[in-house]
């Protein structure tokens, strides 16, 4: 027999916990209660079940201890209940009958195990953003706001499980695959495929950071990929590791190389090279081919080992012009002023322009809203005041698949 009894006491402790009276601040009188109707209690209004008269048992069975009040509809007794009212005075037996801790106690115990993460694990500069969520998470029970967005104050265990993955993340220094991370941190292989999604979330909520960036990108500031970490280059140069000499213009699709073994890499014959282009899409980086040019696969945002190849062909090439090519959007102009931001390299935008726009408009997608807000913010920058004013304008944003190398 279905525990309606739980089923209905819950529903009107829930409907308490998130009313003023649980906190003492109510400035006028008020009832917890639960209507009966077709969408809160389906099941009462089943003409082809019993289940009706089971609910009347166990809702008298309530009344009779003293939980809750009955009112029946068109005050007929035994008829049809109309709701129940909860009884403010036998809140402690109700918790008790229930198994369940109240919210302050909840809340109480969450502070309490914030305050001891807080002490033992936020105590440096390591873990910037894993100190701003606790202290977010603190102010809001504190005030007895709900976090069930990130939390549930009753799970202290998960809780705990998932601010030590979240603070593993940001302090990770090794480059290491998903499931590897979490053997060394969990010892089960498995665990933060369950929970990434919302680590990620924190990430980015409470970092201007990681802004339309996606979960693999997020993880892959941190050195934790899915798959191997391969950087995509070609163009007039020639490379060696381990002594072992390749001549990328003989690549016509380029080469791939693990970011493992990036720092092994020695570049050399490089004097023809003019300029750097990063592109942002695989298929473009096929497809494209430039003289006197060495060509290197961003994949969207640039990581920590994209960087660092970067930072090394810079101070080898310190008088090249340095492009990159992406997508005409938003995303693509974020991209470009994060990738100038974190390298220090002064990219200059490269098929990203009004009259690249034009010429392949026809291929065109039509805004989001959040297109739109961003664009507006970047129309107010000189750089991107055309192109941005156009898009908004014209409804239009570009991939940049659309562009054909010449």
């Amino acid at each position: 027999m279905a525990r309606y009894d739980n089923k209905v006491l819950n529903r009107l402790i829930d409907t308490y916990e998130n009313s003023l009276l649980s906190i003492g601040e109510n400035k006028r009188t008020m009832h917890i209660e639960m209507q009966f109707t077709k969408k809160t209690f389906p099941e009462y209004f089943d003409e082809s079940s019993v289940e009706y008269e089971n609910i009347h048992i166990m809702m008298k069975a309530l009344e009779d201890k003293g939980f809750l009040s009955i009112v029946w509809k068109d005050d007929k007794k035994d008829y049809l209940i109309r709701k129940v009212r909860l009884e403010l005075s036998a809140l402690e037996q109700i918790y008790t009958y229930l198994k369940r801790t109240p919210k302050n106690g909840l809340e109480n115990q969450t502070v309490e195990m914030l305050k001891s993460y807080q002490d033992e694990n936020c105590k440096n500069d390591q873990v910037p953003i894993t100190k701003a969520f606790v202290l977010f998470l603190l102010d809001r029970i504190q005030n007895h706001q709900s976090v069930k967005e990130y939390i549930d104050i009753a799970r202290q265990e998960e809780s705990r499980k998932l601010l030590a993955a979240l603070g593993f993340v940001e302090s990770n220094t090794e480059g290491c695959y998903i499931r590897e991370f979490s053997i060394a941190h969990f010892q089960d292989s498995k665990y933060f495929e369950q929970v990434k999604a919302k680590v990620v979330k924190i990430l980015r909520n409470f970092s201007d950071a990681y802004e339309g960036m996606e979960e693999e990108e997020i993880l892959a500031e941190y050195g934790i990929y899915h798959t191997p970490n391969y950087v995509y280059f070609k163009g007039n140069a020639e490379l060696a590791i381990a002594d072992e000499k390749m001549n990328l213009s003989a690549l016509r699709q380029g080469l791939g190389i693990s970011g493992e073994d990036l720092d092994d890499v020695v570049f050399s014959d490089i004097a023809k090279i003019k300029q750097i282009i990063t592109i942002e899409n695989l298929t473009t980086f096929f497809r494209w081919q430039e003289p006197e040019s060495l060509i290197i696969y961003l994949g969207g945002y640039h990581n920590g080992v994209r960087r660092a190849l970067l930072g090394k062909i810079h101070r080898m090439l310190p008088q090249a012009s340095y492009h990159h090519f992406g997508d005409i959007d938003a995303g693509g102009f974020a991209i470009l002023k994060d990738l100038r931001a974190r390298t220090g390299i002064p990219f200059e935008s490269y098929h990203m322009d009004l009259e690249t726009l034009k010429q392949y408009e026809k291929y065109g997608k039509e805004l989001t809203t959040s297109d739109r807000k961003r664009l507006e913010a970047l129309a107010e920058e000189d750089e991107w005041k055309e192109v941005a004013s156009y898009m908004l304008e014209h409804n239009v944003k570009l991939e940049q698949e659309c562009i054909m190398p010449k």
